[in-house]
């Protein structure tokens, strides 16, 4: 079986959020179960220099604004998988994000620049590498499958089936009319039942219409973007494909995520050692200057500071967290308001609120560990890595029942503590208020160490390694295949 990836990023090359650990530790999961899988990604700088035995292997067809496009091969660093590479320099060679310019808006081609990764399946499939099946991840890639589908229409080659993933249906590549005539896409394409959306041109509703099979990242969000509270616009179309779609709950690479090994962590713990945690929590607090206190409960959180996150909602309970004697360690960037918001209690209160508006991959680290929580309060999450690996570093989880949340967290009741099942503590509505009484919770279990010590084990010991979710993938794409081949 031979699997090609598709996506803009991915782990430890180049990381904006979760899709980049999808993308570096699916492929290698895969691998274990006998896939040949390789990636086509952007030339982004930061991949081309982290790659490494690069060779050139052909001359890519000319695209509109990029000239001397080269396709180059390499390999991920850690796990050796093959990655080619798209190298526009005209498209991606630019400092910082690679979707957003100096000025934090998006960049002007950014539709250039993605159908150009969308149309590079065609020189690699099949001539270069023939795959069994295309597998696109999120909007950068959705053209992806429309190419697939325009080469099936015409006859020009092989209809190699692909599998289209939802990573976040918020984020969906809307473009002018105007950009669709550059694809060189057939006409028919820019239809209702195509790539139009209000008289523009959707990559993600592309990669939605044409791929032949569609994940997202759990089964709780799968249904829920059937509905149109999160259906983003587009739940019509997925319940029209409701049969093709599958959540399949992301995992972790314990490899990366794992107290036993971490070097971010002063001193190895583990289920059985549990006990050098605490040395972890000292030491976060030291490093962001808050009160050595091994009583006082560490909220962390390590997040885009968006409302989308909930973390409006944290701001507004923080004052309440703080007169209950609670800590905060935060690390992340976003909206400017809500960033000015925790600095200006950061600065009032610095020794219970330690901010850090950046991201720093060791830090995320530190803040994981050490912490006692780890809050992940999103008004809507597809799946959600975080808690994931709160749960392996038995940091636990506080977070509101949606998407992936509800899947992988059991919610701290009298009758899961009972009952030896409770991993994290959930709320349902997205208020203030709804989170403080979840606070409150927590915060009275936080005063029984035993069976707060209990519960931080019992996280530790929940599974959500990739080869689970591999599997699943794998039984998938066989699927199409075999599909593939009866047709």
């Amino acid at each position: 079986m031979r699997v090609l990836f598709v996506a803009s990023e991915v782990y430890p090359l180049l990381k904006t959020g979760g899709l980049a650990d999808v993308a570096g530790a699916l492929p290698p999961a895969l691998r274990e179960l006998g896939v040949d899988v390789r990636l086509l990604l952007p030339g982004f700088p930061a991949i081309l220099k982290g790659l490494d035995s690069v060779e050139k292997v052909s001359t890519l067809t000319a695209y509109p604004g990029a000239r001397d496009v080269t396709l180059l091969s390499g390999r991920l660093p850690d796990s050796g998988v093959r990655a080619f590479v798209v190298d526009a320099p005209a498209f991606y060679d630019r400092p910082g994000n690679p979707y957003l310019g100096p000025d934090g808006k998006d960049w002007p081609d950014n539709d250039r620049r993605f159908a150009l990764l969308g149309r590079a399946v065609l020189d690699v499939v099949p001539d270069i590498w023939d795959a069994d099946v295309v597998h696109a991840h999120d909007w950068h890639a959705g053209l992806a499958p429309a190419y697939l589908a325009a080469r099936r229409q015409d006859g020009s080659g092989p209809a190699t089936p692909s599998v289209f993933t939802i990573h976040n249906l918020a984020f969906q590549g809307l473009f002018p009319y105007d950009s669709f005539a550059e694809t060189g896409l057939p006409a028919n394409f820019f239809a209702l039942e195509g790539l139009e959306y209000w008289d523009q041109l959707s990559f993600m509703k592309a990669g939605l219409h044409f791929a032949e099979r569609l994940s997202t990242v759990s089964p709780t969000y799968a249904r829920e973007i059937q509905q149109p509270e999160q259906g983003m616009g587009m739940d019509g179309l997925l319940r029209h494909r409701a049969r093709d779609l599958v959540g399949i709950l992301n995992g972790v690479d314990y490899g990366v995520w794992n107290p036993e090994m971490d070097p971010a962590m002063p001193t190895p713990y583990s289920v059985q050692e549990f006990a050098p945690k605490a040395t972890a929590k000292g030491a976060l607090q030291k490093m962001l200057g808050l009160e050595p206190s091994e009583r006082a409960p560490l909220f962390g959180v390590v997040s885009r500071l968006t409302e989308q996150k909930g973390l409006d909602l944290v701001l507004d309970a923080l004052p309440w967290l703080i007169a209950k004697g609670g800590q905060l360690a935060l690390l992340g960037t976003g909206t400017l308001s809500i960033e000015r918001g925790f600095e200006r209690i950061g600065k009032a209160e610095p020794e219970r609120v330690g901010i850090r508006i950046e991201y720093d991959e060791t830090l995320a680290h530190n803040i994981i560990g050490g912490s006692d929580v780890i809050l992940v309060p999103s008004r809507f999450e597809p799946c959600g890595l975080t808690q994931l690996f709160g749960l392996r570093y038995g940091t636990l989880p506080l977070a509101r029942r949606t998407g992936g949340l509800a899947d992988s967290i059991v919610d701290a009741t009298k009758r899961s503590l009972a009952e030896g099942a409770a991993t994290g503590f959930l709320f349902e509505r997205a208020t203030a208020t709804a989170l403080k009484r979840t606070l409150a919770r927590s915060l009275a279990l936080y005063q029984n160490p035993v069976p707060w010590s209990s519960m931080c084990r019992r996280a530790m010991t929940r599974d959500f390694s990739w080869s689970k979710s591999a599997g699943r993938y794998l039984s998938l794409y066989q699927e199409l295949k075999e599909t593939a081949e009866v047709t």
